[in-house]
This record gives structure tokens, sequence and C-alpha cells, in this order.
């Protein structure tokens, strides 16, 4: 039996998904950058940092996060430290944005654990879980299954979305990594990747 609530938490969830946010901004930047493959990559690391936090708060670990001021907070900075190191990464090495880069050296990989690590230490992804999903949860029927089919459906939604931007965004790539340009176009990717390292910092505050 589907959850009651699940309609209206599928809205929801697709009104803050197509928000834009450090996850949108940061994914848009990789798949321009690097290629529809290193998009997908991270969009499957992602999916499973979601899933992840959605499974921690069914297990309480959420609560205790959004519940302590400490670790809330080292979470947020945590999250800003890596994107600004990702930043600097791109400004230094000339091969993060490079076509041929793409198919070798576990590249893949490395943007799946990335996709990963930015969503585990993304405090507001635990936030929504705590409080905007218990909201859509009637106490008349198992909390346990709808708790599992409204997580399932925001990840769901969620990874849509984010294939969709990588799709967008991936036509970029080829005019934007080749030629003379292409040093110029690796170093203001780096720059705009600080830049959604303070937003991740400043929306983390809201």
């Amino acid at each position: 039996m589907l959850a009651p609530m699940l309609p209206s938490f599928l809205l929801v969830v697709l009104l803050v998904e197509l928000t834009p946010g450090p996850n949108m901004g940061w994914l848009a930047l990789l798949s321009a950058g690097e290629g529809r493959r290193a998009g997908f990559a991270a969009t499957a690391g992602i999916a499973l940092g979601l899933a992840i936090v959605a499974a921690a708060s069914a297990l309480g670990l959420a609560q205790l996060a959004h519940a302590s001021p400490l670790i809330f907070e080292l979470l947020r900075y945590a999250g800003a430290g890596f994107l600004f190191w990702l930043a600097w990464e791109a400004w230094v090495d000339e091969r993060e944005v490079s076509p041929s880069a793409i198919h070798k050296n576990g590249t893949a990989a490395k943007h799946f654990r990335r996709g990963l690590v930015i969503n585990l230490l993304n405090p507001k992804a635990a936030v929504f879980f705590v409080a905007v999903l218990p909201v859509h949860v009637v106490a008349n029927g198992s909390v346990a299954m709808q708790t599992l089919q409204l997580s399932v459906a925001y990840v769901a939604v969620a990874t849509l979305i984010h294939i969709a931007i990588v799709l967008l965004a991936g036509r970029a790539h080829g005019w934007l990594t080749t030629g003379p340009y292409a040093r110029l176009v690796r170093r203001g990717f780096a720059v705009m990747l600080a830049a959604i390292a303070l937003w991740f910092l400043v929306d983390s505050f809201r």
C-alpha cells in the first residue's frame, strides 16, 4: 500500500530539488567540464549518499546531528572545506578537466566517491529527512513502510533531476575543454567551485 501522503511529498521534493543549490551547481560544472560519464558517476554517488542519509534518519542518527549544534557545524564546515579542496585541485591540476583523463585512472570511481562524500557532509539533507519527511507520515499506518517509500521516492526524484542536469550540461563539454582556452575554462570552473563552496557554507545557515 502506497503512503497516503506520497503525492504531496513528491511535489515538495520536486520543488526542493528544482531550486538551484550547491549540489546542482557542482554537478552542472562537473558535467560541463569533464563530460557526461563523470556526471553520471557523481550522480550515482549523490544517490547513494542520499540513501545513506535517509537510512541514518530512520535510525535516529540524523536527528542527533540536527539536535547537536556542534555536529551540525562540523558537517557544514567539512562539506564546504571539501568543495574548496575540489576547487583548488581543479585550479592546479590540468588533468582534472582534460577529456582524455575521463577514461583512465579510475576517474569515474573518483567522481562517484566525491558525490557520495559531498552529500554525506551536507547537513541540510539530514534536516530534510528529519523535519520534512515526518510531516508526510500518517500515524494510522505503518510508519516504517511509509518512511521507506518516501525515502525511495526522494532519492528517485532527485536522481532523475540530476540526470537531466548532467545531460544538459554535458552537451557543453566538448567546446569547453578543447582549444586554446581550455586552461582558462578550467580555472574559471575552479573559481565557480569556490563560489559554490561559499554558497554551501552560507546556505547551511538558513
